[in-house]
């Protein structure tokens, strides 16, 4: 089952809005255990991870058992169900993590294996592989994404310099290591005022993973995002999501599609986006993992919604002064930090970074 969770974790960010499942098949050979297929679920959600397995295995899934880390679909959609397939293929064992929350499974999957014949066993790894699936469960259960709120914070605990202005905080290990946080995350959201100050491209930009790159959501409720951005710019090649209210302007709205961008509306007041109504949107879309990345006034938001999930803090030794931006604007860092649990903090080059999560 560790082999099959690893397998699963290969999928992170690029299978949405399918879950990155892994699976692997075991049989017994003169009394040695011995893997004969391996699988995850493919780009795009498909092929999926079991269908992928009984392939590399062949012949060799007959009389095998089957290690999987999610329920196997039971329901046809644009391919035929996992569970069929499993029948087909000969398994006699399938040991799974977890139950699908899937209305269209829940339980099915499993019922329709033991209606079969095969000996089904569920629960092996659970608590690693809701971790693994967090987006997936967070999506059946809540009816939206599994949020990571991305904070880089200097000794004194800010995030930016006086006036706003854009700061480099953390060097570039740390930097590194972000681009392979946004590559295992669908989505990556940050506000218009990021967007402004900053000119972020948001993509994954180390060597050979530009195509991993997530969908890049500016929450801006009155379309103010220029056409001329680095984001507008690249929208054709990286999928740019704009998110404005239901009373933005037409026009800019029009500027922005001829762009490439795709224009999206949700429920708001003030010239504030309702985040919850953001985040409908986005799993409505198939979005399962958003990571929230700046910046301080909008990560203050998700915080004060109590809509953070996780949390990667990325500590610098840097001091910006007393006139620095807060890491959340208007509200102290222990705001955050408290609600969630510590995972664990490890260096990071010159820096470090400490995982948080719901407990």
């Amino acid at each position: 089952m560790s082999l099959a969770l690893a397998l699963g974790r290969r999928g992170l960010g690029n299978t949405w809005p399918n879950p990155a499942v892994g699976a692997v098949i075991v049989r017994e050979e003169h009394g040695v255990p011995v893997v004969v297929g391996r699988g995850w679920t493919q780009p795009g959600g498909r092929p999926h991870a079991e269908a992928e397995a009984l392939r590399r295995a062949g012949e060799a899934a007959r009389g095998a058992t089957m290690y999987v880390t999610l329920e196997p679909c039971s329901h046809h959609g644009r391919t035929p169900p996992c569970a069929d397939a499993i029948i087909a293929g000969g398994i006699a064992r399938v040991v799974s993590a977890l139950e699908d929350p899937n209305p269209e499974i829940a339980g099915a999957g499993h019922a329709r294996l033991r209606a079969a014949g095969i000996a089904v066993e569920v629960g092996l790894g659970a608590d690693e592989a809701r971790r693994a699936h967090a987006g997936h469960l967070r999506r059946m259960r809540d009816r939206r994404p599994h949020v990571t709120l991305k904070l880089a914070v200097s000794a004194d605990g800010k995030a930016g310099a006086a006036g706003r202005r854009p700061a480099t905080i953390t060097g570039e290990a740390a930097r590194a290591r972000v681009h392979r946080l946004r590559a295992m995350n669908d989505a990556i959201l940050v506000g218009i005022g990021t967007a402004l100050a900053d000119d972020p491209q948001l993509t994954c930009r180390l060597p050979g993973m530009a195509a991993f790159s997530p969908v890049r959501v500016v929450l801006d409720s009155r379309l103010r995002l220029p056409v001329g951005s680095a984001l507008a710019t690249s929208a054709r090649t990286t999928a740019v999501w704009v998110i404005g209210a239901t009373d933005a302007p037409p026009e800019p709205a029009r500027i922005l599609r001829d762009a490439g961008v795709v224009d999206l509306q949700a429920a708001g007041s003030e010239g504030r986006l309702d985040l919850a109504a953001v985040l409908r949107l986005l799993a409505e879309r198939g979005i399962t993992r958003l990571m929230v990345e700046g910046g301080p006034m909008v990560a203050a938001s998700f915080v004060a919604a109590d809509l953070v999930d996780a949390a990667a803090l990325f500590r610098s030794t840097k001091i910006i002064g007393p006139d620095g931006i807060d890491a959340l604007d208007g509200m102290a860092l222990e705001t955050l930090t408290s609600r969630l649990g510590s995972l664990g903090r490890e260096p990071v080059g010159e820096d470090s970074v400490e995982f948080f999560a719901r407990a």
